[in-house]
């Protein structure tokens, strides 16, 4: 295995436990290597570190398997994920649920590896190319511990950002192994029936890691109305729905997707018909909601990092404060307003004073009730704060 010399900062990182080597001036004076490579990182006296996986194309030109010497054979691979398997079967309450995430990169010591189940298949993604040589290994391991129905590669290219807000057909998707999945798969969350893809598009329409925040949205809405902005597949409108909410409003700029809400509807044996699914950019949407002087009682804003449409962009940094002060005045006195991120790089406290700032912006009160982030299937290190990114905060006006 060949040696790799890391910088004063990166052996800093590293010895409190982050798992990434960035990019720097002594990563470019690397010899050559290819994606999948094992090195051990040294400081400069020549002292081991950690055993990595190398991706020299990336930003994060290695990540750390271990901090002790290893070989990513079968046997290693196979017992980091039963590792992650068990600790699912211990600590995760798959009630009514078989849609959860499996393996969450560097939460189960595989840093830039994910595999989530759907119903009885598995998709993997590879947020790190350095996996890709190893990933019939992989495939062979999952089949072997789970005897999976299929497994499928769902790719992430890399204008993820500029993409992620269309509906885009494009398969993204491919079968590794076992037989295809249908079109659209059915899969049970929280008693629900959603309706995902494992090859169209760059997501399968379901995010996972809504889940729990989904359960415990249910009981509040019976009796309701409900507004759901950047509805994407609308699982959030259907659990509502199935919850008892008198209507629910789901808006998203995707005609596409907002097919997808419907079908949805139509799966959980819900009349599409009593509610309403408005396709359009958010911002004008809520401005003619407000001239119409529509009210509601729970608005649920949970919109892509980054979107583009024909009439501007959204971006979390920014862009929540003017979607809050628009939303602030649909929204009842004692309603609730629910405002969710993803964005990696936006930490809770900038993301409260985002909310502050929609709130002064529309003179309203808003008060946090509640704080939730991802659930038990989706773990991170405590020396790994990126891995912390799920933000959702339920507010309530007034």
């Amino acid at each position: 295995m060949q040696q790799r010399i890391i910088g004063p900062e990166t052996v800093r990182m590293l010895e409190l436990g982050h798992p990434w080597v960035i990019a720097d001036s002594f990563t470019r004076r690397w010899p050559k290597g290819k994606a999948g490579e094992l090195v051990q990182l040294t400081d400069e006296r020549g002292k081991p570190l950690a055993t990595a996986l190398l991706d020299p194309a990336d930003r994060v030109v290695a990540r750390v398997l271990s901090f002790k010497p290893m070989q990513l054979d079968r046997a290693w691979l196979k017992q980091r994920l039963q590792a992650a398997i068990g600790l699912r079967e211990h600590y995760l309450d798959l009630q009514n649920t078989n849609a959860y995430r499996l393996v969450n990169a560097e939460g189960d010591g595989l840093p830039g590896l994910t595999v989530d189940r759907y119903a009885g298949y598995l998709m993997v993604q590879l947020y790190c190319e350095g996996w890709r040589p190893h990933l019939k290994l992989l495939t062979g391991v999952l089949q072997e511990l789970l005897e999976p129905a299929g497994i499928y590669e769902k790719a992430r290219p890399q204008n993820t950002r500029e993409l992620e807000a269309t509906s885009d057909t494009k398969r993204y998707g491919r079968l590794l192994a076992g037989e295809a999945a249908p079109q659209r798969l059915a899969v049970q969350e929280n008693g629900l029936t959603f309706l995902v893809s494992l090859e169209e598009g760059l997501n399968t329409g379901l995010f996972l890691d809504q889940r729990e925040n989904r359960r415990c949205l249910m009981p509040r809405m019976a009796g309701k109305r409900f507004l759901n902005l950047f509805a994407y597949t609308g699982a959030f409108s259907v659990a509502a729905a199935a919850s008892g909410a008198t209507q629910v409003t789901s808006v998203d700029v995707s005609p596409g997707y907002t097919d997808w809400n419907r079908a949805n509807f139509g799966a959980n044996r819900l009349n599409p018909k009593k509610h309403r699914f408005l396709v359009g950019d958010c911002m004008a949407k809520l401005a003619e909601m407000t001239t119409s002087n529509e009210q509601f009682d729970i608005i649920l804003m949970d919109p892509p990092s980054f979107s583009t449409t024909t009439k501007g962009r959204f971006t979390t940094r920014g862009g929540t404060s003017d979607l809050v002060a628009a939303s602030l005045p649909l929204l009842v006195d004692g309603g609730l307003l629910i405002c969710s991120s993803n964005h990696q790089k936006t930490d809770l406290a900038d993301y409260l004073k985002e909310l502050r700032r929609g709130a002064l912006q529309a003179g309203a009160e808003l008060r946090v009730i509640e704080q939730k982030g991802q659930p038990v299937d989706f773990p991170y290190p405590v020396t790994f704060p990126e891995g912390r990114y799920l933000k959702y905060l339920v507010c309530v006006k007034g």
